[in-house]
């Protein structure tokens, strides 16, 4: 099916593109019998071409095309991409000819509506579709059903024919290469079509495949299918079609975006069957061994709410898919270990017990990695574990009787307001979020360093969050319709979700933003926060948010990374969070794009506030907390 969502079952989704189709029946049937999901088709035949102003065809009697009683009405839904006639040209300099192919672009339209079709496709030859945006915009805003595909080649034209001119292309080449550029076409369409969702691409695989920066950037953008030509197929030594090695690496990448395949062209290797047959073998050998890949299954791109456990008791199930991270309480173990032996030489090992306190000890993870801990390292130590929820204090407790016994303390407490019988060795933590200051652990550590000793340890001794501009059509829309009603108008542009950015692009290379540090030292303490950070844009882009990471050391050389370039293998207790603007900024290659992030406190609550100051000045995100705060 075309509109399937191909992610869930991990089965390749691929379609048949047919010129022309003489017998619409025989077409499914070919169709199904090679084992494609769908047809691409015109929704007109050539020779049925209409004239509504002058010429031979005005007249002409019979029908505009193929009758909707050839199929049930699911195969049309379920079966068919329809596809538009090539010769409309609605931004065509003739008034006459522009003028006509609107005509036969509203008939076309309204038929495809009529048979409820899933998707209808139209090719873009250049930058100049103001016209063609301007009609299907005033279609998609209305009720229609289907989605609509915009079929751009992946190579430019111009590029192309630079590739048998004998010169070197001098600048001015270079400049009209970057202004003719597909991904500025289809800038510029749906620019002029607001965004809208139902708009995608269709995106036309070159032989010769551009730089890896413009691949990339179709990641940001709605990529509905691939368009494979028969000719990109190479022929194994058993005679059999396979794709060439960068080929194979491009459909890798679209893997994770669940786009659809459409195969286009003349038989060139025995049977359509077996383009068909390589596809699906290619997509199923995607090695997804990243853990985060499975557990994030489902979750792509889909806007949460970031948790605020100061405020709201965590619940079972959300303590037992953190409890499940193969990583970070393996690191946080190691950690601990580190910092008992470095507290209790092996000389004082029978004589010393540790103080160690468990802070926001949940449901009791970090209290079985520092038993452990201890038991390796042959230390002793006595502990307390500390936590607020009355729920999981009951775990605490049963824990306690079962397994732990004496060698720990349950604490039914705010760690801000407890007051601990005897100083602490170490402090041990969970308390970061996606950004990692945005749970409040600052404040939270803060309070509770009143009983570490001066020379105590704290685990996590720092933590710094970055920041990343990005480009993310599925996600601005995603925003786009949160809207909530009696809350303030711009309140959904201006609260940072926590998301699986899957559909994304970073336009420029992450930076450091705000770093806190445990036990702070700082008189008095503050943890309002501002930073100006200054991004060179990689290449011509929309910038569309912000998305944001933090890496934290635990101990000494022991860290834990949600930033893509230090990501610590196989973790998933955390997506990144994502900040938005409220409108979409175009950047070009070079530009310094300039933003400015506040973190604000009062004495109940804290927030952030971001706005961009260059490449021009916008407003402030979040003024005053207005639209999102995190309550202490």
């Amino acid at each position: 099916m075309a509109n399937q969502d191909n992610n869930s079952g991990r089965k390749a989704s691929c379609g048949l593109d047919f010129v022309s189709v003489l017998d619409i029946r025989q077409c499914l049937a070919y169709s199904a019998e090679n084992k494609y999901d769908f047809t691409m088709m015109p929704i007109v035949h050539p020779r049925y071409k209409r004239e509504f102003l002058s010429g031979k065809g005005k007249n002409r009697q019979g029908p505009l095309t193929r009758s909707d009683l050839l199929l049930q009405s699911s195969d049309w839904t379920n079966m068919i991409v329809g596809k538009m006639s090539s010769y409309i040209d609605v931004d065509s300099e003739d008034s006459t000819y522009r003028r006509q192919s609107e005509e036969l672009l509203a008939q076309e339209m309204t038929y495809a509506s009529h048979l409820n079709l899933c998707a209808v496709t139209l090719q873009l030859t250049s930058i100049n579709n103001v016209n063609l945006a301007r009609i299907l915009y005033s279609k998609i805003v209305n009720p229609y059903s289907y989605q609509i595909w915009l079929r751009v080649p992946m190579e430019s034209p111009f590029v192309q024919s630079l590739e048998y001119r004998k010169d070197i292309p001098n600048k001015e080449d270079l400049v009209k290469e970057k202004e003719n550029n597909p991904w500025e076409w289809w800038n510029v369409f749906r620019s002029v079509c607001n965004y809208n969702r139902r708009l995608g691409v269709a995106l036309e695989v070159s032989a010769d495949l551009p730089s890896t920066e413009e691949i990339d950037r179709w990641l940001g953008e709605p990529v509905r299918c691939l368009i494979l030509p028969t000719s990109l197929f190479l022929t194994n030594k058993k005679g059999y079609p396979v794709l060439s090695r960068a080929h194979q690496t491009l459909l890798r990448k679209f893997v994770p975006l669940g786009v659809q395949l459409v195969v286009t062209g003349s038989v060139m290797h025995g049977s359509v069957q077996y383009y068909q047959q390589y596809i699906e073998h290619l997509w199923q050998n995607v090695r997804l061994s990243d853990p985060l890949v499975g557990f994030a299954r489902g979750y792509e791109d889909f806007l949460q709410c970031p948790l605020q456990p100061l405020m709201d008791n965590l619940e079972s199930h959300t303590y037992e898919v953190f409890e499940k991270d193969p990583v970070k309480y393996t690191e946080y173990q190691n950690a601990m270990l580190k910092a008992i032996v470095d507290r209790v030489p092996e000389d004082q090992a029978a004589d010393k017990t540790l103080t160690v306190m468990v802070v926001g000890a949940g449901r009791g993870p970090l209290v079985r990695a520092l038993l452990n801990a201890a038991d390796k390292a042959q230390r002793k130590v006595n502990v307390y574990a500390v936590e607020k929820n009355p729920n999981a204090i009951v775990t605490l407790l049963s824990q306690k009787e079962e397994t732990w016994h004496e060698r720990v303390t349950v604490v039914s407490c705010d760690m801000r307001h407890w007051e601990a019988p005897e100083k602490a060795d170490i402090i041990i933590s969970e308390l970061l979020g996606s950004f990692g200051d945005n749970e409040l652990s600052p404040e939270c550590l803060d309070g509770a360093q009143k009983f570490l000793r001066d020379d105590g340890i704290s685990i996590p001794s720092q933590y710094t969050s970055f920041l990343c501009p990005i480009q993310s059509s599925k996600l601005y829309n995603e925003v786009r319709l949160s809207k909530e009603q009696d809350k303030h108008p711009l309140k959904h542009f201006e609260t940072p979700y926590v998301v699986h950015q899957q559909n994304r692009l970073e336009l420029s290379d992450t930076q450091p933003l705000f770093q806190f540090d445990h036990p702070n030292k700082d008189v008095p303490i503050d943890n309002t926060r501002f930073k100006k950070l200054q991004f060179k844009i990689r290449q011509n882009g929309v910038l569309h948010g912000f998305a944001g990471y933090f890496e934290t050391v635990l101990y000494k050389d022991v860290m834990l990374s949600i930033n893509p370039a230090t990501h610590s293998p196989g973790m998933f207790s955390w997506f990144p969070i994502f900040f938005p603007v409220r409108e979409p900024i175009h950047v070009k290659e070079g530009d310094i794009l300039e933003v400015n992030f506040w973190r604000v406190n009062n004495s109940k609550n804290v927030w952030y506030e971001w706005c961009i100051s260059k490449p021009w000045p916008g407003p402030i995100h979040n003024p005053n907390g207005r639209s999102y705060t995190i309550g202490l």
